[in-house]
């Protein structure tokens, strides 16, 4: 290989561990160990059985419903989907799996509350922001998939907001990539089974009302205080659905 043909080809990533979880499962649908109609062993059997954390079992659950593969009843469990012929929507070799939300949340820990402490040094209101917060208290039926949609996108751009509100050029760039991840399917579906009743989003709506609050009177402490206990606490809904 030449010199120029090596520096075209993409650069090696090794597999995160819910994409090895993913692929094991999918080999046991493939040759029938869970067959179609089956319901697979619950997250805590998956974990122990595969010597990884529940919430890479969680995403991995999450990528194979992305594909197709399996559907998950809330209070029922996983189950495989019979396949009529069409093919998965398997991940393509060539394209790069999402990033795993989990560890896309652990970074976001150690990020969004040192930006929410430097936006409340700036202590000013923002109307973008405040219109994402008004939007987000009108969602009531979260099932809806055009509320839910609203809700996605909302909640997206109302973080993307926090760190412009810190008048930072790099803080902003890294809120970019920030919000392309929370738009990728695998966090779209963690979302969205993880978040499902009405009381729940409103409990999201008030910790964003605080975050805001905290930011715009310039209190840094309570800021980065109501950040932190945010994002924990999505953490810990969408990282098990059981």
């Amino acid at each position: 290989m030449s010199t120029d043909q090596s520096l075209t080809q993409p650069a090696f990533r090794p597999k995160q561990i819910y994409e090895q979880v993913a692929d094991q499962i999918r080999q046991s649908i493939a040759d029938s160990t869970y067959a179609a109609g089956s319901r697979l062993p619950s997250e805590r059997d998956l974990a122990t059985r595969l010597k990884v954390s529940r919430p890479a079992v969680r995403e991995a659950i999450g990528a194979l419903q992305n594909e197709g593969l399996v559907i998950t009843r809330h209070g029922s469990g996983t189950y495989v989907l019979a396949q009529d012929g069409t093919p998965p929507h398997l991940p393509s070799p060539a394209s790069e799996a999402d990033y795993s939300p989990i560890s896309a949340l652990e970074v976001r820990l150690l990020l969004e509350p040192a930006i929410a402490r430097l936006a409340a040094r700036k202590a000013t209101r923002d109307p973008l922001a405040e219109r994402y917060l008004a939007q987000m208290a009108e969602v009531k039926d979260i099932t809806d998939v055009h509320q839910q949609a609203l809700w996605s996108e909302c909640d997206r751009k109302f973080h993307h907001r926090l760190a412009l509100m810190t008048g930072d050029a790099l803080i902003a760039k890294m809120a970019d990539e920030i919000e392309q991840t929370m738009a990728q399917p695998l966090w779209n579906r963690l979302r969205d089974d993880g978040i499902y009743d009405a009381e729940r989003i409103q409990l999201y709506a008030a910790e964003h009302r605080l975050i805001y609050e905290a930011i715009v009177t310039g209190d840094e402490q309570a800021a980065a205080f109501y950040v932190e206990g945010h994002l924990k606490r999505v953490k810990r809904d969408i990282s098990s659905l059981e």
